[in-house]
């Protein structure tokens, strides 16, 4: 307006003929000018005052903006972990929008007090009647006033807040955007990664407040081993293994620690002290010695992430119940109701399918409750698959106008036509009404001999779907007892009344549902369970039940072995790919569907608690009853295995909630790792330091006189050894130039650089290493070791006294070279050799021979499910239970020799199998035989899942 007049009175000034005062309209325009320029002036002062009072505000708002801002991005890696958990910042908008409004600043409506007496008929209800008689066309504008009142009601007075209470604002409204977006991210959450969600948050939470530090937090992530680490002292070596000490020497480094005085001199000390710290059941709540009990709940995070790491999921658990709050940890039953209101016609719900999981009846019963129902057209429920493509997008189209609700079941069926839904909900979202809602259900991405933590990263639905929808993934229970009920529930009484024998048909459903159970529940324990997780569904339990009722109505007596390769063979061992697994599996129904079944025997293998009911006397019901009375608590023994299963179990559990946080740090202050390839040099200084030279293979050439198997075996070994030697240091180098500038910075450099601060062994290493479980640490020493081996035995060009046959890229070789050498001397055919061991009760090569009878001496053997107990004398000594917390007991020497097939007894022998890792599965070098107590049995041991090992991951 102002530039305006401007321009106006300088075209009247130009203009202007004759005295300029003399001009009214000049004079007026020029007063206009002033008077709106004055007012202008005013404005922008008050803009400024309004501006500043704004900015002071958002100053104190923005400790909240920066929590919403945290909890995006935690959101955003969560994609790292799983390929269903992504999110936009659209949803994530409408989350933080509902968390604001959920804390009304609104002054509360005053009542008017004149309005309460006319309700109870007192004295101002005739006075009001009275002002109402003068006119009687009054009535029409007494209906008028609410009309206009309406608007004044929503204007409701905004409460202004200063000082104090602003603060206190802030602090509840950062508390609520975090809750808020906590719950919306944990409902889509599996129930494997929401411990893990809500200690990364507690952690990122802290390290923002400043009461973590980062270096601290990247001790407790990574657990770095101090590579000067003295030897462990003698008196605490029961309780530490070398490699924890190594990581004690590094954490004692922390000033909390330090404070306390030397963390491992005070173990030396009060080995007493620590060792019944580390022996308790809960050394979680247990009182640290003396000297460190004051210890934070943090720092002591970190004695438990070294000592007992089988601890950790109960500490982050108290932990973030302490930081947090219990909401954190206490997660509601699903609330179809609850979701439905956070919802619209433009967010899909996405359901993610589990075992014994249905959404169905929740969604068609709330569907119904709001009065659409399939009669009457309102809600569409669809399963897809092959032909239901055409007919789910004219479902889509057609609810998106009328408001349907429209569920699409089992979506990770159509792949290929994915692309087409995502298109479609785009389309239907521009002329969607209100009422319109789409369903959405699929399993979670998985592939038949495929690791789970591979698995679940295969993009099976389009990332632009899971971003809009409202994710649930609500599990049911999946403990033992849980397992049985579900199973047991699949077949109704009817089923049973078909059967001519309803007595065998009951004992052996029931057995069938018990071994379901089983091979369900032990997928938990890792590879000790099954080396892979294979997808056991409720249709390979109720196929087998119409097949037992056939076979039982077709058959006089119970064909057992017929029925136990139905099951084992083909309905559940067509998913099965690893033979090992599939032993296992058959020796449950070994176990399990045996005639003994109609005489009270013990169901679970390893519990005399659980017995197979009286099938004459119990009906349907009776057994559901038997199940929820009867049923013992869950431990490892029901399912043939130790105890040590579940340390192992919970160890792992812990071991990958920090490995999550390791591999989500970066983003949001999650602490651990970093993006400064300069932070690496000293590292790889070290490592080129301590790299040894690769071994010279002309120089070893020259002397050989010979090409034995044994000599052969050697150089193949070598010569992988200097490919690996060779790419470490390339790599090394050309890191360290990249670093200094002489070369500019690759992918595949930074990544080096990331797992060298993260202590991670490098992908371009691996690929031309052997299989290890090892962090880069304990992955070098461990090469050192081996190059050391082959250094040893390519300089004596014959064989050591004893070889570390796990120091090897492929110990099957020497294994085979054993057998050869027989076959030659024997003059048989190489294909009828097989190895056979005995194990010795020498754990030092100083205790053996020189030379033995026949084969030769090897050692680095790990027993993991079982111990070993030591003969007497020269006798040899036999599988047993392991002790608790020894997970992986090492094995004495070992004599293995080649003998003739024919000549080989398996009498009071157990069939073990030998893995390089505790992964197992495609780690498999071969099987030999273990001797057994001599009133022992085979199956026990199979049930145990008891193998050697050629590494101890923890060592």
């Amino acid at each position: 307006k102002l530039a305006e007049l401007e321009a106006l009175l300088l075209e009247k000034l130009a203009n202007a003929e004759g005295d300029i005062l003399d001009d009214a309209d000049l004079i007026i325009g020029l007063e206009d000018a002033k008077k709106t320029s004055d007012d202008v002036k005013e404005k922008a002062v008050i803009a400024q005052e309004t501006q500043a009072r704004i900015d002071e505000t958002m100053e104190f708002y923005r400790p909240a903006g920066s929590r919403g801002a945290l909890f995006f991005f935690l959101m955003m890696d969560l994609a790292k972990c799983h390929s269903f958990y992504k999110f936009s910042l659209d949803s994530f908008v409408v989350v933080v929008t509902r968390a604001i409004n959920s804390i009304s600043l609104r002054k509360p409506k005053e009542v008017p007090v004149e309005e309460a007496p006319p309700a109870e008929g007192e004295e101002g209800a005739p006075a009001e009647e009275e002002a109402a008689e003068p006119d009687e066309d009054d009535d029409e504008e007494e209906e008028a006033p609410p009309e206009e009142a309406e608007p004044e009601e929503e204007e409701e007075e905004i409460i202004e807040l200063t000082g104090k209470e602003l603060t206190q604002r802030v602090v509840k409204l950062s508390e609520t955007i975090t809750m808020f977006g906590f719950n919306y991210t944990r409902r889509g959450l599996f129930d494997t990664h929401k411990l893990t969600v809500a200690s990364l948050l507690m952690f990122r939470l802290l390290q923002r407040q400043g009461k973590i530090d980062k270096d601290e937090m990247r001790m407790l992530v990574m657990a770095p081993v101090d590579p000067n680490a003295p030897p462990v002292p003698e008196n605490v070596r029961d309780m530490v293994s070398d490699m924890m000490w190594s990581q004690l020497r590094s954490v004692e480094n922390v000033e909390a620690f330090k404070k306390c005085g030397s963390l491992t001199s005070n173990m030396e000390s009060d080995s007493l002290g620590w060792k019944r710290w580390y022996a308790a059941e809960k050394a979680e709540a247990e009182d640290l010695p003396r000297s460190f009990r004051d210890l934070s709940s943090f720092h002591r995070l970190m004695l438990l992430r070294i000592m007992r790491p089988d601890r950790l999921g109960s500490a982050l658990t108290e932990f973030v119940h302490q930081e947090l709050g219990t909401d954190y940890i206490d997660q509601p039953p699903f609330d179809m109701e609850e979701t439905y209101a956070e919802s619209s016609n433009f967010s899909p719900f996405f359901f993610v399918l589990f075992p014994g999981s249905d959404p169905t009846p929740m969604i068609e019963g709330l569907a119904k409750k709001l009065g659409k129902t399939s009669a009457n057209g309102g809600f569409v429920n669809i399963s897809m698959g092959q032909g239901q493509e055409d007919v789910a997008i004219t479902a889509l189209k057609t609810g998106a106008e009328v408001g349907n609700w429209v569920y699409l079941a089992n979506i990770h069926l159509m792949q290929a036509w994915l692309k087409d839904l995502e298109r479609c909900l785009e389309i239907v979202d521009e002329t969607s009404v209100p009422e319109f809602r789409v369903f959405l259900s699929s399993e979670p991405p998985s592939a038949s001999g495929v690791a789970p933590e591979v698995a679940c990263m295969l993009e099976t639905i389009p990332e632009p779907i899971l971003q809009k929808c409202i994710k649930v993934s609500d599990e049911a229970p999946q403990d033992l007892k849980s397992n049985l009920r579900r199973a047991f529930s699949k077949f109704s009484p009817d089923l049973i009344d078909e059967c001519a024998k309803p007595k065998e048909f009951k004992a052996c459903l029931f057995a069938l549902c018990f071994f379901h159970a089983l091979v369900l529940g032990r997928r938990r324990f890792g590879p000790q369970g099954y080396s892979r997780n294979y997808p056991f569904n409720d249709g390979d339990l109720t196929i087998s039940g119409s097949v037992l009722k056939n076979y039982l109505n077709a058959y006089e007596n119970v064909p057992w072995p017929d029925l136990r390769y139905m099951f084992g063979d083909i309905m559940y061992g067509g998913h099965i790919t690893d033979p090992w697994d599939r032993r296992c599996t058959n020796a449950y129904l070994q176990h399990l569907i045996v005639p003994d079944l109609l005489a009270n025997m013990n169901l679970a293998p390893g519990s005399s608690v659980f017995k197979s009911p009286d099938a004459s006397k119990l009906g349907y019901a009776q057994y559901q009853k038997y199940i929820e009375e009867k049923f013992p608590g869950e431990a490892p023994q029901m399912f043939g295995l130790h105890s040590n299963a579940e340390i192992g179990y919970l160890t792992n559990q812990g071991n990958s909630i920090f490995g999550a946080v390791a591999k989500l740090s970066g983003g949001g202050g999650g602490g651990g790792g970093g993006g400064d390839i300069g932070a690496s040099a000293a590292m790889i200084t070290n490592l080129l330091a301590t790299l040894p030279l690769e071994l010279d293979m002309f120089e070893i050439r020259g002397r050989i006189d010979g090409l034995t198997p044994y000599v052969i075996v050697s150089l193949q070994e070598s010569e992988r050894m200097n490919v690996l030697l060779a790419e470490i240091k390339r790599s090394l180098l050309e890191l360290e130039l990249g670093i200094s500038g002489a070369l500019n910075v690759t992918d595949m450099m930074e990544a080096l650089a990331d797992d060298l601060q993260t202590n991670k062994v490098n992908a371009g290493w691996e690929k031309r290493a052997y299989p290890s479980l090892k962090p880069l640490s304990n992955w070098f020493a461990d090469l050192i070791l081996r190059v050391g081996q082959l250094k040893e035995w390519t300089d004596a060009l014959s064989l050591l006294k004893s070889l570390w046959v796990a120091g090897f890229f492929n110990p099957m070789s020497f294994l085979t070279a054993v057998m050869q050498v027989n076959a030659r001397a024997t003059m048989q055919p190489l294909d009828f050799q097989v190895v056979r061991i005995f194990v010795t009760n020498a754990r030092e090569t100083k205790d053996l021979p020189d030379v033995p009878a026949q084969g030769v001496y090897i050692h680095g053997f790990y027993m993991e499910g079982a111990g070993w107990e030591e003969g007497k004398g020269d006798e040899e000594g036999y599988i047993t239970d392991s002790k608790i917390k020894d997970l992986h007991p090492e094995m004495p020497i070992i004599n293995a020799f080649a003998i003739l097939d024919s000549e080989m007894s398996w009498e009071n022998m157990y069939n073990c199998p030998i893995f390089v890792t505790a992964v197992r599965g495609a780690t498999f070098v071969l099987a030999v035989n273990v001797r057994m107590d001599a009133d022992d049995f085979e199956l026990r041991w199979i049930l145990a899942g008891a193998a050697f090992l050629l590494s101890d991951d923890s060592a």
